[in-house]
């Protein structure tokens, strides 16, 4: 149809541009972790320059991930196609595998970002004698954590906004995403601004050292800049999570798309994401001392506090409005899973099922919904073992997608391919490689970065419920035709 605010046959609308899916992926990688935690990267590497190259050759390990999905996505652009990617060529059963663990990947972060919300207003704004009222109804403790009254309520604002806009559609969603994505790179500018006229680059060295006593009692275990790198680099997965939400909406793009351009979104999205990691890493470290930055409860929104009460309010607004970046991507992401699963029949088929009005998914909208409300009531302690098993669902199917890029090399040589991964066949396989072996630095038990009990019980839970789900639908097939856009996209 030539309207492209009208929905498709399939019932989905074409209104994406080459911006909004940049957006998309860009906010749902940078949400509020660079300032609070912008301290434990430098304490955990031993310095600004350690926890820097790590980001850095984080972003470079990811690059040729993103390529692949770029590769993917512009062949076979539909909604959730990491499911359709890994379903055609390594069968049905890894298909929801993949699937189910990009799920465990993506559908956490939206309530955890709620979370952060609510932890921002309680431990930052609360601070201010006129916003004490923030902590004056304190409604339960839960695994440590104390949840008050104002700040959920004001969390469950947040998530309802993105909860409306995502119902109305992609569109709508879309440009919350540009907007947050100009708030962050507001946020950056003036970190760096503040940086170059108050800081100094000697206040980033030596250039590797160990902290004993830095806020929360968190103190540097490597004992060597080497040993910095790595223990930063084996996190940065995490952070780095959230250009895989890009492909999962590639159905909603407009007609008019270059899907040449599309191809080299994904990884223009992850170097955007590393060059603003940097830029922060750097400006926060070299304000003051950076070993006198650590010693701050949240040191980032603390330096800015002693130098400037209204750059330390215009950052504390840029640092609670960050969530809503992720939660607004994984939540479009996450439906979108949810859409493609429901169309092959390994969810039930009512989850295939597209608002006439809206072009959304709309059980998987519910169950969402659902989801994000529920966080903020369950305080900050609740969530934090999902980080490394939601990193792991992320990597592991990102993994898959590169295995699937590469299988289908050869399986399917002449599906039109408007974009394809710089290198080759090499290219794809440094993916792999890259891949598999940040999944062993999760999974092996001599990594700094191994799953721990709680976090192997969580992952072992979720596989458990999604063998029981694969064993209902297994015998069930839907059409690989099923939906209107399984062809390849045209170059």
């Amino acid at each position: 149809m030539a309207d492209n605010d009208t929905p498709t046959s399939g019932g989905m609308k074409k209104e994406l541009t080459l911006f909004n899916f940049f957006t998309i992926g860009f906010g749902a990688i940078i949400g509020t972790g660079w300032v609070l935690l912008v301290g434990d990267w430098m304490v955990l590497g031993g310095g600004p320059i350690p926890a820097m190259i790590a980001f850095a050759i984080g972003a470079i390990f990811l690059v040729p991930i993103g390529m692949c999905f770029g590769e993917l996505t512009a062949a076979i652009p539909i909604s959730g196609g990491i499911i359709e990617y890994v379903d055609r060529t390594f069968g049905r059963k890894m298909g929801f595998l993949t699937g189910w663990m990009l799920l465990l990947g993506n559908a956490p972060l939206c309530p955890w970002e709620a979370i952060a919300i609510s932890t921002l207003l309680t431990d930052r704004f609360a601070e201010f004698p006129a916003l004490a009222w923030l902590r004056s109804v304190r409604l339960y403790t839960i695994m440590g954590a104390d949840v008050y009254l104002w700040p959920t309520l004001i969390a469950l604002g947040f998530a309802v906004l993105v909860i409306f806009l995502n119902f109305r559609g992609a569109g709508a969603a879309a440009k919350l995403s540009s907007f947050l994505a100009k708030a962050l790179l507001a946020g950056m500018i003036l970190a760096m601004v503040i940086s170059i006229a108050t800081g100094s680059p000697s206040n980033a060295l030596p250039v590797f050292s160990q902290v004993k006593h830095a806020a929360g009692g968190s103190a540097t275990e490597a004992t060597s800049l080497l040993g910095g790198i790595v223990a930063v680099l084996v996190m940065t997965p995490f952070f780095y999570a959230g250009f895989d939400t890009i492909p999962q909406q590639a159905e909603e793009a407009s007609d008019n798309l270059d899907w040449k351009k599309f191809g080299l979104v994904p990884a223009i999205a992850l170097l955007a994401s590393g060059a603003f990691y940097l830029i922060c890493i750097y400006s926060f470290g070299t304000i003051i001392d950076w070993h006198e930055f650590v010693r701050s409860s949240v040191p980032a929104l603390a330096v800015l506090e002693r130098i400037n009460l209204f750059f330390y309010v215009a950052m504390l607004i840029i640092a609670t409005l960050g969530p809503m970046g992720p939660m607004n991507s994984f939540f479009g992401a996450s439906t979108r899973l949810m859409l493609a699963m429901g169309r092959k029949e390994m969810l039930p088929k009512s989850f295939a099922e597209i608002d006439p009005k809206s072009g959304a998914p709309k059980n998987g909208n519910i169950v969402m919904a659902v989801l994000t409300l529920v966080g903020p009531f369950l305080g900050r302690n609740m969530l934090v073992p999902l980080t490394n098993v939601a990193s792991l669902g992320f990597i592991f199917a990102c993994t898959m997608a590169a295995c699937a890029c590469m299988r289908l090399r050869k399986t399917e040589p002449d599906l039109p391919r408007p974009y394809e991964v710089n290198g080759g066949k090499a290219g794809i396989a440094c993916a792999i490689a890259a891949g598999a072996i940040v999944i062993g630095l999760m999974v092996l038990p001599f990594s700094p970065a191994a799953l721990n009990g709680v976090e192997w019980a969580i992952t072992a839970g979720w596989v458990l419920i999604g063998i029981l789900i694969l064993a209902l639908y297994g015998n069930k097939h839907a059409a690989a035709d099923t939906h209107p856009s399984a062809g390849a996209a045209k170059a």
